[in-house]
Protein backbone atom coordinates (compact mmCIF):
# COMPACT_ATOMS: atom_id res chain seq x y z
CA UNK A 1 0.00 0.00 0.00
CA UNK A 2 2.76 2.22 0.60
CA UNK A 3 6.33 3.02 1.84
CA UNK A 4 7.08 3.56 5.65
CA UNK A 5 9.56 6.24 6.51
CA UNK A 6 11.08 6.52 10.13
CA UNK A 7 11.09 10.14 10.70
CA UNK A 8 11.23 13.09 13.95
CA UNK A 9 8.06 15.43 14.74
CA UNK A 10 9.62 18.55 15.07
CA UNK A 11 7.41 19.70 17.27
CA UNK A 12 7.12 17.45 20.25
CA UNK A 13 10.66 15.85 19.44
CA UNK A 14 10.00 12.48 19.15
CA UNK A 15 10.51 9.82 16.53
CA UNK A 16 7.41 8.51 14.58
CA UNK A 17 6.29 5.90 11.24
CA UNK A 18 5.15 8.06 8.25
CA UNK A 19 3.45 6.02 5.59
CA UNK A 20 3.22 7.35 2.42
CA UNK A 21 0.36 5.69 0.02
CA UNK A 22 0.90 4.77 -3.43
CA UNK A 23 -0.89 6.00 -6.46
CA UNK A 24 -1.75 9.59 -7.24
CA UNK A 25 -5.05 10.11 -5.60
CA UNK A 26 -5.42 13.54 -3.53
CA UNK A 27 -8.74 15.03 -5.56
CA UNK A 28 -11.06 16.27 -4.03
CA UNK A 29 -13.49 12.96 -2.92
CA UNK A 30 -10.34 10.99 -2.34
CA UNK A 31 -9.44 13.39 0.27
CA UNK A 32 -12.50 13.65 2.10
CA UNK A 33 -12.88 9.66 2.45
CA UNK A 34 -8.96 9.74 3.44
CA UNK A 35 -9.75 12.50 5.84
CA UNK A 36 -12.49 10.71 7.22
CA UNK A 37 -10.84 7.43 7.47
CA UNK A 38 -7.73 8.65 9.23
CA UNK A 39 -9.69 10.58 11.83
CA UNK A 40 -11.30 7.46 12.42
CA UNK A 41 -8.48 5.33 12.84
CA UNK A 42 -7.07 8.20 15.27
CA UNK A 43 -10.00 7.64 17.11
CA UNK A 44 -8.77 4.61 18.52
CA UNK A 45 -6.61 4.36 21.72
CA UNK A 46 -5.54 1.13 22.77
CA UNK A 47 -2.42 -0.56 23.95
CA UNK A 48 -2.43 -3.16 21.15
CA UNK A 49 -3.40 -0.99 18.03
CA UNK A 50 -0.30 1.41 16.59
CA UNK A 51 -1.36 4.99 17.03
CA UNK A 52 -2.25 7.80 14.62
CA UNK A 53 -1.10 11.02 15.36
CA UNK A 54 -1.51 12.85 12.01
CA UNK A 55 -2.34 12.88 8.33
CA UNK A 56 -1.94 14.86 5.03
CA UNK A 57 -1.37 15.04 1.88
CA UNK A 58 2.25 15.49 0.10
CA UNK A 59 2.83 15.79 -3.60
CA UNK A 60 -0.38 14.47 -4.76
CA UNK A 61 0.49 11.53 -1.96
CA UNK A 62 -1.77 11.28 1.30
CA UNK A 63 0.50 10.09 4.69
CA UNK A 64 -0.02 9.00 7.78
CA UNK A 65 2.20 9.89 11.05
CA UNK A 66 1.99 6.85 13.18
CA UNK A 67 3.30 6.10 16.39
CA UNK A 68 6.86 4.31 16.01
CA UNK A 69 6.96 0.43 17.16
CA UNK A 70 10.62 -0.20 17.49
CA UNK A 71 10.25 -3.90 16.76
CA UNK A 72 9.57 -6.43 13.91
CA UNK A 73 6.52 -7.45 12.14
CA UNK A 74 5.30 -11.14 12.04
CA UNK A 75 5.81 -11.94 8.62
CA UNK A 76 9.50 -10.85 9.72
CA UNK A 77 9.33 -13.40 12.61
CA UNK A 78 8.16 -15.78 10.56
CA UNK A 79 10.51 -15.77 8.27
CA UNK A 80 13.45 -15.51 10.74
CA UNK A 81 12.03 -17.72 13.47
CA UNK A 82 9.60 -19.93 11.32
CA UNK A 83 6.79 -21.61 13.43
CA UNK A 84 6.62 -20.76 16.84
CA UNK A 85 5.43 -22.42 20.37
CA UNK A 86 1.63 -22.67 21.23
CA UNK A 87 2.39 -20.57 24.15
CA UNK A 88 3.79 -17.59 22.69
CA UNK A 89 1.28 -17.61 19.82
CA UNK A 90 -1.43 -17.69 22.61
CA UNK A 91 -0.17 -14.93 24.02
CA UNK A 92 0.21 -13.04 19.99
CA UNK A 93 -3.88 -14.06 19.88
CA UNK A 94 -4.16 -12.73 23.18
CA UNK A 95 -2.89 -9.09 22.31
CA UNK A 96 -4.14 -8.55 18.85
CA UNK A 97 -7.70 -10.22 19.72
CA UNK A 98 -8.12 -7.57 22.65
CA UNK A 99 -6.78 -4.76 20.09
CA UNK A 100 -9.47 -6.21 17.48
CA UNK A 101 -12.20 -6.01 20.39
CA UNK A 102 -11.64 -2.13 21.13
CA UNK A 103 -11.43 -1.10 17.28
CA UNK A 104 -14.83 -2.99 16.83
CA UNK A 105 -16.69 -1.78 20.13
CA UNK A 106 -16.13 1.39 18.06
CA UNK A 107 -17.04 -0.06 15.42
CA UNK A 108 -14.43 0.08 13.18
CA UNK A 109 -13.15 -3.36 10.62
CA UNK A 110 -9.32 -3.61 9.91
CA UNK A 111 -9.96 -5.81 6.60
CA UNK A 112 -7.05 -6.70 6.46
CA UNK A 113 -5.62 -8.53 9.08
CA UNK A 114 -2.15 -10.31 8.31
CA UNK A 115 1.55 -11.21 9.72
CA UNK A 116 2.78 -7.61 8.20
CA UNK A 117 0.09 -5.53 9.98
CA UNK A 118 1.12 -7.41 13.41
CA UNK A 119 3.75 -5.71 15.31
CA UNK A 120 5.67 -6.69 17.75
CA UNK A 121 7.89 -4.73 19.86
CA UNK A 122 10.74 -5.36 21.66
CA UNK A 123 9.04 -5.88 25.12
CA UNK A 124 7.00 -8.35 23.42
CA UNK A 125 3.77 -6.28 23.18
CA UNK A 126 2.14 -6.81 19.91
CA UNK A 127 0.22 -3.83 17.76
CA UNK A 128 -2.19 -4.03 14.91
CA UNK A 129 -1.26 -1.28 12.40
CA UNK A 130 -3.16 0.22 9.15
CA UNK A 131 -7.14 0.60 10.94
CA UNK A 132 -8.71 2.24 8.13
CA UNK A 133 -6.86 2.08 5.39
CA UNK A 134 -7.72 -0.83 3.97
CA UNK A 135 -11.12 0.22 3.84
CA UNK A 136 -9.71 3.77 1.86
CA UNK A 137 -7.22 1.78 -0.07
CA UNK A 138 -10.09 -0.53 -1.60
CA UNK A 139 -12.58 2.37 -2.51
CA UNK A 140 -12.86 2.50 -6.32
CA UNK A 141 -12.80 6.29 -6.32
CA UNK A 142 -9.65 7.42 -4.49
CA UNK A 143 -7.73 5.39 -7.69
CA UNK A 144 -5.74 3.77 -5.85
CA UNK A 145 -7.16 0.65 -6.83
CA UNK A 146 -8.58 -1.09 -9.82
CA UNK A 147 -12.52 -1.04 -9.94
CA UNK A 148 -13.29 -4.59 -8.17
CA UNK A 149 -10.36 -5.53 -6.76
CA UNK A 150 -10.77 -6.83 -3.55
CA UNK A 151 -7.79 -5.68 -1.08
CA UNK A 152 -6.49 -8.07 1.34
CA UNK A 153 -3.82 -11.00 0.57
CA UNK A 154 -5.83 -13.58 -0.12
CA UNK A 155 -3.80 -15.93 1.99
CA UNK A 156 -6.01 -14.97 4.91
CA UNK A 157 -9.38 -13.17 3.14
CA UNK A 158 -12.60 -14.73 4.84
CA UNK A 159 -15.09 -16.39 2.87
CA UNK A 160 -17.81 -14.38 2.87
CA UNK A 161 -15.29 -11.54 1.16
CA UNK A 162 -13.76 -13.77 -0.98
CA UNK A 163 -17.43 -14.29 -2.04
CA UNK A 164 -17.45 -10.09 -2.55
CA UNK A 165 -20.00 -9.54 0.99
CA UNK A 166 -18.96 -6.79 2.93
CA UNK A 167 -16.17 -6.76 5.84
CA UNK A 168 -17.34 -7.44 9.41
CA UNK A 169 -15.77 -8.08 12.97
CA UNK A 170 -16.18 -11.67 12.19
CA UNK A 171 -14.00 -11.30 8.85
CA UNK A 172 -11.51 -9.68 10.75
CA UNK A 173 -11.31 -12.99 13.41
CA UNK A 174 -10.99 -15.31 10.30
CA UNK A 175 -8.06 -13.58 9.45
CA UNK A 176 -6.83 -13.94 12.53
CA UNK A 177 -7.26 -17.46 13.06
CA UNK A 178 -5.38 -17.48 9.36
CA UNK A 179 -2.43 -15.68 11.17
CA UNK A 180 -2.31 -18.02 14.27
CA UNK A 181 -2.74 -21.20 11.80
CA UNK A 182 0.33 -20.25 10.09
CA UNK A 183 2.45 -19.28 13.53
CA UNK A 184 1.76 -22.51 14.57
CA UNK A 185 2.05 -24.59 11.49
CA UNK A 186 4.73 -22.80 9.27
CA UNK A 187 2.36 -22.07 6.59
CA UNK A 188 -1.09 -20.50 6.39
CA UNK A 189 -4.51 -23.11 6.09
CA UNK A 190 -4.77 -23.08 2.87
CA UNK A 191 -2.41 -22.10 -0.18
CA UNK A 192 -3.23 -22.43 -3.80
CA UNK A 193 -0.79 -21.80 -6.89
CA UNK A 194 -3.28 -18.88 -7.69
CA UNK A 195 -5.13 -16.15 -5.45
CA UNK A 196 -8.35 -17.44 -7.00
CA UNK A 197 -7.74 -20.97 -6.32
CA UNK A 198 -7.44 -19.76 -2.40
CA UNK A 199 -10.14 -17.85 -2.16
CA UNK A 200 -12.10 -21.25 -3.53
CA UNK A 201 -10.53 -22.99 -0.71
CA UNK A 202 -11.19 -20.62 1.93
CA UNK A 203 -14.85 -20.70 1.19
CA UNK A 204 -15.42 -24.60 0.27
CA UNK A 205 -12.34 -26.42 2.01
CA UNK A 206 -12.10 -27.51 5.37
CA UNK A 207 -8.36 -26.78 7.35
CA UNK A 208 -6.08 -29.57 8.12
CA UNK A 209 -6.26 -29.59 12.21
CA UNK A 210 -2.60 -28.65 12.77
CA UNK A 211 -2.14 -31.49 15.31
CA UNK A 212 -2.37 -33.61 11.99
CA UNK A 213 0.71 -31.91 10.60
CA UNK A 214 2.70 -32.79 13.86
CA UNK A 215 2.05 -29.23 15.68
CA UNK A 216 2.33 -29.75 19.48
CA UNK A 217 -0.48 -28.04 20.23
CA UNK A 218 -2.94 -28.61 22.96
CA UNK A 219 -6.75 -30.10 21.86
CA UNK A 220 -8.63 -26.78 23.50
CA UNK A 221 -6.02 -24.44 21.30
CA UNK A 222 -6.92 -26.75 18.33
CA UNK A 223 -10.69 -26.28 18.41
CA UNK A 224 -10.87 -22.65 19.45
CA UNK A 225 -8.65 -22.09 16.34
CA UNK A 226 -10.51 -23.91 13.98
CA UNK A 227 -13.90 -22.19 15.69
CA UNK A 228 -12.05 -19.42 14.24
CA UNK A 229 -11.78 -20.21 10.50
CA UNK A 230 -15.45 -21.24 10.62
CA UNK A 231 -16.63 -20.52 7.62
CA UNK A 232 -20.26 -18.74 8.78
CA UNK A 233 -19.13 -15.49 10.46
CA UNK A 234 -21.88 -16.12 13.01
CA UNK A 235 -20.54 -19.37 13.87
CA UNK A 236 -17.13 -17.43 14.83
CA UNK A 237 -15.67 -16.26 18.63
CA UNK A 238 -16.01 -12.16 18.96
CA UNK A 239 -12.72 -10.57 19.60
CA UNK A 240 -13.74 -9.47 23.23
CA UNK A 241 -14.10 -13.51 23.45
CA UNK A 242 -10.89 -14.74 21.83
CA UNK A 243 -8.93 -12.28 23.84
CA UNK A 244 -10.72 -13.91 27.27
CA UNK A 245 -10.21 -17.36 26.49
CA UNK A 246 -6.70 -16.62 25.59
CA UNK A 247 -6.05 -14.50 28.32
CA UNK A 248 -7.74 -16.90 30.73
CA UNK A 249 -5.14 -19.16 29.61
CA UNK A 250 -8.11 -21.72 28.34
CA UNK A 251 -6.11 -22.74 25.75
CA UNK A 252 -3.69 -24.86 27.85
CA UNK A 253 -6.83 -27.45 28.59
CA UNK A 254 -6.33 -27.35 32.58
CA UNK A 255 -8.93 -29.25 34.42
CA UNK A 256 -11.95 -26.60 36.44
CA UNK A 257 -11.89 -27.25 40.05
CA UNK A 258 -14.97 -29.06 41.68
CA UNK A 259 -17.88 -27.14 42.57
CA UNK A 260 -18.39 -27.26 46.67
CA UNK A 261 -21.45 -29.26 47.07
CA UNK A 262 -24.60 -27.43 48.03
CA UNK A 263 -26.50 -28.36 51.22
CA UNK A 264 -30.14 -28.48 51.63
CA UNK A 265 -30.43 -27.04 54.41
CA UNK A 266 -27.73 -24.89 56.58
CA UNK A 267 -25.11 -22.42 55.87
CA UNK A 268 -23.53 -21.66 52.80
CA UNK A 269 -20.58 -24.57 51.85
CA UNK A 270 -16.61 -24.02 52.98
CA UNK A 271 -14.53 -23.92 50.26
CA UNK A 272 -12.74 -27.05 51.92
CA UNK A 273 -14.99 -28.88 51.02
CA UNK A 274 -14.46 -32.68 50.63
CA UNK A 275 -15.48 -35.79 48.34
CA UNK A 276 -14.79 -39.30 48.43
CA UNK A 277 -12.64 -41.46 45.87
CA UNK A 278 -14.50 -44.42 44.49
CA UNK A 279 -10.95 -46.50 45.60
CA UNK A 280 -10.06 -45.53 49.01
CA UNK A 281 -13.19 -43.35 50.29
CA UNK A 282 -10.69 -41.01 51.45
CA UNK A 283 -11.69 -37.65 52.03
CA UNK A 284 -10.28 -34.89 50.20
CA UNK A 285 -10.04 -31.22 49.78
CA UNK A 286 -11.63 -30.97 46.47
CA UNK A 287 -9.74 -27.79 45.76
CA UNK A 288 -6.51 -29.62 45.41
CA UNK A 289 -8.38 -32.56 43.15
CA UNK A 290 -6.85 -32.58 39.46
CA UNK A 291 -8.04 -34.42 36.95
Amino acid sequence: MGEVWRATDEVLGRPVAVKLLLGNGADASAAARFRLEAQTAARLSHPHLVAVFDFGAWEDRFYLVMELVEGTSLAQTLLTEGALRAERVAGIAAQAAAGLAAAHRQGVVHRDIKPGNLMTSHDGTVKIADFGIAQFVDDPATALTTAGQIVGTSLYLAPERALGRPAGPASDMYSLGCVLYQLLAGRPPFQADTATGTLYQHVDAAPVPPRHLGVDVPAPFEAYLLGLLAKQPEDRPTAEQAADWFRQDSWRGRPEPLPSPVPANGPPPRTTATYSLPSTGAPRPASRRRA
